[in-house]
């Protein structure tokens, strides 16, 4: 690769890194204002947000393929100079969202009381817990309008856009909370109330904005291109549910070992989550320009780039690793003052630590392998990654490995994966491989 189309590359990838990292960082932003007035409210009513957030988290989990999917499919359409067929993706994808953020509002409803029940919800809990979930049920569609959205714009190497649109409904967010849960005195339906309104501006905002910019039209259903969209759906479905399995699998067998060590394990997951978001601006720029190259049949840039946002990935963990490193003795404060936990914390820490550099290739390759469509391949790798991980797992209590023990059964996920995701990139036969050195 010369000077010049690495210095090529590197723009175009920090065009849309940076400005999906942004997104990325600002998507969570709704509950975290949720969080800091309901916490003025009461124990009780932080604890129902606590109970309601977990339960949306489990709901909307499966949608991620809304945006992963879309992106390089319209990507890919665009490529190939089809505007018309990255449409109608984007239009199959809306009625998608909208279908089934109506079929999960009506499973909210249904299913609220035994949920709550389910999670364990005391019945005072419970109670304030009740309405800010019918209420924020209502904003389903909404949710799942919005993760399209990002995915058809990251598509059109867009993410600018969804940056915009996403500090925006956060605004708005902003400004409701205090007016609706202190000013109209409505409490924690308060927060509901003005997560919803939020969360439908935003929604709104993506509509237009689809049809002005993209024109997508709003009409019939392609069955065969939203079959396809389902297919897609499945294996990111079955992908990232191998991944909650795993890290569930983690945190249970944490809490067996002992309660300071649950409290280390949930303190290194934070910061293992936060540090894999502060990776996928470079995930999200592979899935995007892979899958446009490979449309423009530009099969020398779709390798170059996937090298490159690999190299960067690598230095990015690196820089992790030196920053987990020095920060021993200070990060772990932040969180804790408990000597029993910063013990537990130090226990892992080292593993957290080294396998950042890994990590980020990881990370980077998920989104080269989605921009190449192997969404299959992508899920059976996950779930072998979580076979192998689980099985270490389970043998840190019979073995006695505590905390430390449960890392290695991360890192063990984290090095299977890489193991599959860098055969399918580098093997002989590779899609991209193959491609490039007919270039």
């Amino acid at each position: 690769m010369s000077r010049a189309t690495r210095r090529s590359h590197d723009r175009l990838i920090l065009a849309i890194g940076l400005p999906a990292l942004g997104a990325l960082a600002a998507d969570p932003l709704v509950s975290l204002v949720d969080t800091a007035f309901v916490g003025r409210l009461s124990t009780t009513a932080l604890a129902a947000l606590g109970i309601d957030a977990a339960i949306f988290g489990l709901a909307f989990f499966a949608f991620n393929f809304l945006a992963y999917g879309v992106t390089p499919l319209v990507a890919t359409a665009r490529g190939a100079g089809d505007d018309e067929q990255a449409a109608r993706i984007i239009s199959n994808a809306l009625a998608g969202a909208v279908g089934l953020g109506i079929l999960v509002t009506v499973a909210l409803q249904i299913v609220a009381e035994p949920a709550l029940d389910l999670m364990g919800a005391s019945q005072t809990v419970g109670a304030e817990a009740l309405g800010y979930l019918r209420i924020r049920a209502l904003a389903a569609p909404a949710v799942l309008i919005i993760t399209l959205g990002h995915g058809a714009f990251r598509g059109h190497q867009d993410t600018r856009t969804p940056l915009y649109v996403t500090l925006g409904f956060n605004l708005v967010n902003l400004v409701l909370d205090p007016l609706l849960i202190f000013g109209a005195g409505w409490g924690l339906e308060g927060a509901a109330v003005a997560t919803l309104i939020a969360q439908w501006v935003g929604a709104g905002w993506f509509l237009v904005l689809l049809r002005r910019r993209l024109g997508v039209r709003f009409g019939g259903v392609v069955v065969s291109e939203l079959r396809g969209l389902l297919r897609v759906g499945r294996d990111v479905l079955i992908r990232t549910s191998a991944l909650l399995v795993t890290f569930t699998m983690a945190t249970r067998v944490a809490a067996t070992v002992g309660d300071p060590e649950v409290a280390a394990h949930q303190v290194g997951i934070q910061i293992l989550f936060f540090l894999a978001l502060s990776i996928d601006g470079l995930a999200i720029a592979a899935q995007s320009l892979i899958a446009r190259f490979i449309g423009e049949r530009r099969d020398r840039d779709a390798w170059d780039i996937s090298i490159r946002l690999l190299e960067l990935g690598a230095f990015v963990g690196v820089a992790f690793l030196v920053v987990l490193v020095l920060s021993r003795s200070v990060i772990p404060g932040w969180f804790t003052n408990e000597p029993e936990v910063l013990d537990s914390i130090d226990s892992m820490w080292w593993v957290l630590a080294a396998m950042q550099p890994l990590a980020a290739l990881v990370y980077v390759w998920d989104g080269i392998v989605m921009g190449a469509a192997e969404f299959s391949y992508g899920a059976a790798a996950m779930v072998v990654s979580a076979i192998a991980a689980i099985g270490t797992l389970l043998l840190v209590v019979p073995l006695g490995w505590g905390l430390a023990g449960v890392w290695w059964g991360i890192g063990v996920l984290t090095i299977v994966r890489a193991l599959t995701l860098g055969w399918w990139h580098f093997r002989p036969r590779g899609s991209l491989r193959v491609v490039a050195g007919s270039a």
